[in-house]
């Protein structure tokens, strides 16, 4: 199928279960690949709309996605007046865990995620209805967000059939162009449990705080078990906040010219 560039009525399939924000460039006819970001938890689209806004990446379309799941009221001390209003926090997660010390378990299940990301953005609507290819699409993710990017591309490597409209059914591609995670390690439960598995091929970048409580050597180790191709990034200050100068800006920008080659 001859890829085809995108429309905002391509994706109203998505709702009511899906809500995604596009960002074109200024001539759409030139887009030659495809940035997905994901927000962090208990935040939504518009702040990586924005970011998305401010890149400005030539010859990208950019598509900022809401987190599945709205945050419960009680977990963001809202008063009643303020739970009548509609929510404005969210999250990746199936469920909302503690973990034994009391913090947000960093694995709450991403089933729900993944149908929707994977099964109805990615292969029906970019590669089904559009004509991409997995290999043209970026991933870009925060915290849980982040922790998103980097299970799908673990989870792509089985790779799937999908229906495509001209074509019948076809094989997706194992790989992405890459994938960028700032502070969100690889969830477990988007590791697939076979003994024999290949490393994933989509590049990977990790962002992370000198002090992350995310991302340890552990967490390194488990990434550099599953994929083939893991770059990581340790910045100066100690948390995994988004990057906050050019400094810790410029190894992203720097992955994103090496996968979207052509600028």
């Amino acid at each position: 199928m001859p890829t085809k560039i995108p429309k905002p009525e391509d994706f109203i399939n998505l709702l009511p279960f899906l809500h995604v924000s596009l960002i074109f460039p200024e001539v759409p006819e030139t887009i030659t690949a495809i940035l997905i970001l994901f927000h962090g938890l208990g935040d939504s689209e518009s702040s990586f709309t924005t970011l998305a806004k401010n890149l400005n990446l030539p010859g990208v379309l950019a598509i900022s996605v809401r987190g599945v799941s709205p945050l419960p009221p009680a977990l963001l001390g809202l008063s009643d007046s303020d739970t009548a209003r509609p929510t404005k926090n969210f999250h990746w997660g199936d469920d909302l865990t503690l973990s034994p010390t009391g913090d947000l378990d960093l694995d709450p299940g991403f089933s729900k995620a993944e149908k929707l990301v994977l099964e109805k953005l990615v292969r029906e609507t970019l590669i089904g209805k559009c004509g991409w290819e997995t290999n043209d699409i970026l991933l870009f993710g925060f915290g849980q967000g982040g922790s998103l990017a980097v299970g799908l591309s673990s989870r792509l490597r089985q790779g799937e059939k999908v229906r495509d409209i001209t074509e019948g059914s076809r094989t997706t591609g194992t790989e992405f162009k890459g994938a960028v995670s700032i502070g969100g390690p690889l969830p477990a439960s988007m590791t697939p449990t076979l003994t024999t598995r290949e490393k994933s091929q989509t590049p990977i970048l990790i962002c992370h705080g000198k002090a992350s409580e995310s991302i340890d050597e552990d967490a390194m180790d488990i990434l550099k078990r599953e994929f083939a191709d893991v770059r990581e990034v340790e910045w100066r200050k100690d948390g995994d906040s988004m990057p906050e100068n050019r400094a810790e800006m410029l190894p992203i920008m720097q992955f994103f010219a090496e996968r979207f080659r052509g600028w």
